[in-house]
C-alpha cells in the first residue's frame, strides 16, 4: 500500500531557506489520512511574495522556525514512499535549503511532480496548478500552502485510479 506525503511551500522571498508556510496532506491507500499546515518564520524579515500568498512578516513573526515545525511533522512523515510536489524542484530545494539552514539531515524519500505526472497521464497543458485542478474538478485556493498540498494529494490520486503505479524513483 503507497503511503506518500504531498507537500507545498510558500516562501517570504527568492532565498531558498525563505519558507513562510507548509501544508503537507498524507495519502495511505489512496485515501488523505491526515493534513499538516503550519506558518513558519524565515531567517529573515524580508518579504517580496506577499502579493502571491497574502502573508506578511506580521503574520509570522511569532510563528516557529522551520526546524520546530518539520519536527512536528516528522512523525506523520516517517514511513512514507515519496513526495508529491507541483512543481517539484521548487518544493525540493526549499526543503533543501531550509534543512541545511537548519542543521538537519534532508529527508530521502523522492519526489514525484504532479507537473510532469499531469503532463503524462492526461496530455494537459499549460500544467498550472489551477489548470490541473479544472480539468480534474478538484478545488483550489491557490497559493495557500494546505490548498496547494491537497491539490496535489488529488492529483497523484486521480492518477493512481487512472491507472498510474509509483516505480519507486523521481518523477
Amino acid at each position: 500500500m503507497t503511503r506518500f506525503a504531498a507537500i507545498d511551500f510558500e516562501t517570504a522571498c527568492h532565498r531558498a531557506d525563505s519558507a513562510c508556510a507548509l501544508g503537507v496532506v498524507i495519502v495511505e491507500g489512496g485515501r488523505i489520512v491526515e493534513r499538516l499546515y503550519d506558518v513558519i518564520r524565515p531567517p529573515t524579515r524580508q518579504f517580496s511574495f506577499t502579493y502571491v500568498h497574502g502573508l506578511t512578516w506580521n503574520d509570522v513573526k511569532d510563528a516557529r522556525t522551520f526546524d520546530a515545525v518539520w519536527g512536528a511533522f516528522a512523525r506523520e512523515l516517517a514511513g512514507i514512499d515519496f513526495f508529491a510536489a507541483h512543481n517539484a524542484p521548487f518544493d525540493r530545494g526549499v526543503l533543501r535549503a531550509c534543512c541545511t539552514t537548519y542543521d538537519l539531515p534532508t529527508p530521502s524519500p523522492p519526489f514525484v511532480c504532479t507537473v510532469r505526472l499531469a503532463r503524462a497521464q492526461w496530455g494537459i497543458r499549460p500544467t498550472t496548478l489551477p489548470d490541473v485542478c479544472r480539468h480534474l474538478g478538484v478545488t483550489l485556493r491557490h497559493h495557500q500552502a494546505d490548498s496547494d498540498a491537497e491539490a496535489c494529494a488529488r492529483i497523484v490520486i486521480a492518477a493512481q485510479q487512472a491507472g498510474w503505479r509509483y516505480d519507486g524513483g523521481a518523477a
